[in-house]
């Protein structure tokens, strides 16, 4: 069954199940064992070569175009393809962290890092960290770090816990979502830096050799910028670089989970049910893959998280003939519409971080 509508938070499946039909819980293993058969799960070593090796292409373009135009205001262009080609890098390096890319995990783990921490910039330990909590319970109150209450909150309880300026930022944080993302690559950088310098002394001394890398490749980025560029256009190429990556990760990691349902914290639902009901696909096959790393096919890659990019969409028709088959909602649309319920979505929200006396009617009554 397809939709393009979300799931309402807190739904639960209450359909009875007619005498004879499986469990759901028991369906995911023939569900599991279908995909391994058609070789879904097979290693695409050609397909990750091809990416790399583009995008390799792509970083040295830009460089080149950076070094040649110099004092130009031409170069914002330049930064804002390396937002572009840098999310691309990070899309990879999150593929790695979930073993998607080669063969063994600490190939993966080694790749994952270089492109984390060397090429975006951002601790690898901590996306693995925070991004393993958000498979395990996706859109679980308490337990999913991305639904954790922060500038934008997606809990009604969560709204009224803030006050003053916040209060007034969450009240508007649908339309104010995207405008938010332009400082959320500088968010995720610090957040992912400062988490490398917290735990017990042995945490951090395993952490001694991502942080040189993540300091190298800064102190690399920002000194090339400033011989090359005068102190303020310097400043810009940043900017607008780290705009550019924000937005086009939040934007590429928004449509997946937001305005789904939101589980709560004592939700027993079995591993089928949990991760399709929570997630959403956006339409637009292997060209929405490669704009959104694999993203658009979210139903897949939370059920089978070590699946390769080039089997999602394969897979999407075998899940989606099995969510069918147990009537189980299977949630997805088009870009464009995941946008928009994702804004009405925080903006519904939003309405709890309104004084609960700040009546339109009651103000009029008044003569306010």
């Amino acid at each position: 069954m397809t939709s393009s509508a979300a799931v309402q938070p807190g739904f639960r499946p209450t359909q009875p199940r007619r005498a004879g039909e499986q469990p759901v819980t028991s369906t995911y293993t023939a569900l599991s064992q279908t995909v391994r058969e058609a070789g879904l799960l097979h290693r695409t070593h050609g397909y990750y070569l091809w990416t790399l090796a583009t995008l390799t292409l792509a970083f040295g373009g830009l460089v080149t175009g950076f070094v040649l135009l110099g004092d130009s205001w031409l170069q914002l262009l330049m930064a804002g393809g390396l937002g572009l080609v840098l999310t691309q890098f990070a899309f990879i390096a999150h593929e790695a962290s979930h073993r998607q890319v080669l063969t063994s995990g600490p190939a993966n783990d080694r790749l994952g890092k270089f492109l984390a921490n060397g090429v975006v910039g951002i601790s690898y330990s901590w996306w693995m960290t925070k991004h393993t909590r958000h498979h395990g319970n996706p859109n679980r109150v308490g337990k999913d770090p991305d639904i954790a209450n922060d500038t934008i909150v997606f809990t009604e309880e969560g709204a009224r816990e803030h006050r003053g300026f916040m209060a007034l930022i969450t009240r508007y944080q649908g339309w104010l979502f995207f405008p938010l993302l332009t400082l959320e690559g500088i968010n995720l950088h610090y957040t992912s830096i400062r988490s490398l310098f917290t735990g017990t002394p042995e945490t951090l001394r395993s952490r001694i050799g991502e942080l040189v890398s993540i300091v190298v490749r800064l102190s690399l980025y920002v000194t090339t910028i400033f011989l090359v560029l005068p102190i303020g256009l310097g400043f810009a190429f940043i900017g607008v670089q780290m705009a550019v990556f924000g937005v086009y990760m939040g934007a590429s990691f928004a449509p997946n989970h937001k305005g789904m349902a939101i589980l709560p914290a004592d939700s027993t639902l079995d591993f089928l049910s949990k991760q399709v009901l929570t997630s959403r696909n956006i339409t637009g096959g292997w060209a929405m893959s490669i704009l959104m790393g694999g993203l658009n096919y979210q139903i897949e890659h939370h059920l089978f998280p070590n699946m390769p990019r080039p089997h999602l969409g394969r897979a999407r028709e075998i899940v989606r003939e099995h969510c069918a088959n147990l009537g189980l909602p299977y949630t997805e649309t088009n870009l464009i519409a995941s946008y928009g319920i994702v804004v009405q979505y925080l903006n519904r929200v939003g309405l709890a971080a309104r004084d609960p006396f700040d009546c339109p009617m009651f103000k009029q009554m008044r003569g306010v």
